[in-house]
């Protein structure tokens, strides 16, 4: 059963004027980051408006990154629903057309208690042939689970592991309860937490900066995991700190898509309640890309 490991973008939709997907935007932010050396794609999470969607959407934006990516990368999928049965139907569509491991978000909104948490992950495992990986998002769902309450779903069969969208002392707890375990990867959701995640033994990162400067965001997991040469790393990420810090001043996706249109990708609109990036912002992403080289890249 395949274990994320390394950097993993989460792919934005690029959207038309009149808020329909641009599938033909899509293959090209796919090639673009295959070409960047990413390790792995993520198709239908928080960053790519999946709440936003029907599910006959999701399914059509699943199904075709999963035919762009033709094997040259492992696909996961976004499969998170209200209901445990939706949820389980959308795992098992992903997986039939080809998705690798499938991110399942913490239940929320209808509060559960901590053996109904490990419940539904078991069901869901149960019932899907490929790797469930928890979404963790406590500053979005309202529900945060304790490092331990993970080690224990991380025990269930068939589920792979987490990405954890929470801050650094938990997943440093989180690995250190993991770490014995090698079908278990503790990804962190915080481009801040990427560096000190890997150096803690770490798995890797999903994230929205590595749509825009994905060959530095492979090259940082480089320097840490295959050559280890932390100095080297740490100046990097200082280059990189400015980017992370901009892409959160406003509303993601937006930010994001901004940066994409800055480098010639497509981005388009996000659905409402989402809004686009302000003037102000495209200037100062576009001022901080081309300060990282980027723009000198795409000319080329």
């Amino acid at each position: 059963m395949y274990v994320p490991y390394g950097m993993i973008p989460a792919l934005p939709t690029p959207m038309k004027e009149d808020n329909n997907i641009d599938f033909k935007g899509f293959e090209q932010l796919i090639k673009h980051l295959i070409n960047g050396g990413m390790h792995c794609l993520l198709v239908g999470g928080s960053t790519g408006e999946y709440s936003l969607m029907s599910m006959e959407e999701r399914k059509k934006v699943i199904k075709f990154v999963c035919e762009i990516s033709n094997d040259r990368l492992p696909v996961m999928a976004g499969t998170g629903c209200h209901r445990t049965e939706d949820t389980i139907e959308l795992t098992k569509y992903a997986a039939e057309v080809g998705v690798d491991c499938a991110l399942v978000i913490t239940p929320y909104y209808m509060k559960t208690s901590k053996q109904g948490i490990i419940d539904y992950y078991k069901t869901v495992a149960e019932n899907s042939s490929i790797g469930i990986v928890i979404y963790h998002y406590p500053d979005a769902t309202g529900v945060e689970l304790e490092p331990e309450l993970i080690y224990e779903i991380s025990q269930i069969d068939g589920v792979v592991g987490i990405k954890n969208t929470a801050d650094g002392l938990h997943t440093s707890k989180l690995i250190a309860l993991t770490k014995d375990n090698p079908n278990f990867a503790v990804l962190t959701g915080f481009e801040h937490l990427i560096l000190p995640t890997l150096a803690l033994g770490g798995h890797g990162a999903v994230g929205v900066v590595h749509n825009l400067v994905p060959k530095k965001i492979a090259k940082l997991y480089d320097l840490v995991v295959n050559e280890n040469n932390l100095k080297e790393a740490i100046e990097l990420n200082q280059k990189l700190l400015e980017l992370y810090n901009a892409i959160e001043e406003e509303t993601i996706p937006g930010t994001v898509k901004a940066g994409l249109e800055v480098l010639g990708l497509p981005g388009g609109p996000s659905r409402l309640p989402l809004v686009p990036a302000s003037e102000k912002f495209k200037s100062k992403i576009k001022r901080i890309l081309n300060e990282l080289g980027e723009l000198e890249l795409k000319q080329h």
